[in-house]
């Protein structure tokens, strides 16, 4: 057993990892690839046109720093905020937390209330 302690989000913990001996991954072997006629019919095809790009977001972006789910807004769409005013409540692990404007300036929402989001969904975006 071999001992590490680390730290994940400012907290420190002490974990105990197992070591094993002779351990080999397996190697990984891939098939040889293969061109065939269809396929390279297919690449000399001109390519489709691409879907129109989603516009760029111009301004502060405000990311969810966790999963969870958005329970209110403490501000409108359209409102000029401050540095550090709630904007949008979230709701994680039976918690609700404040999200608080990075910066000054008028606060758009890109989600709607009641909607599940990730870590690192776009929320809100401060112009």
């Amino acid at each position: 057993m071999r001992k590490f302690n680390i730290t994940v989000d400012g907290r420190k913990y002490s974990v105990e990892v197992e070591e094993i001996d002779n351990y080999a991954p397996a190697s990984i072997k891939s098939a040889p690839v293969l061109e065939t006629a269809a396929a390279s019919a297919a690449s000399k095809i001109a390519p489709t046109p691409a879907a129109p790009a989603v516009a760029a977001v111009n301004g502060t972006k405000v990311a969810s720093p966790m999963p969870g789910m958005i329970l209110d807004f403490k501000a409108a769409s359209g409102d000029v905020v401050k540095k550090n005013q709630p904007i949008i409540v979230l709701e994680a692990m039976k918690m609700e937390n404040n999200i608080v404007a990075p910066c000054d300036g008028t606060v758009t929402f890109k989600i709607a209330k009641g909607a599940n989001v990730e870590t690192g969904t776009l929320l809100a975006v401060i112009s």
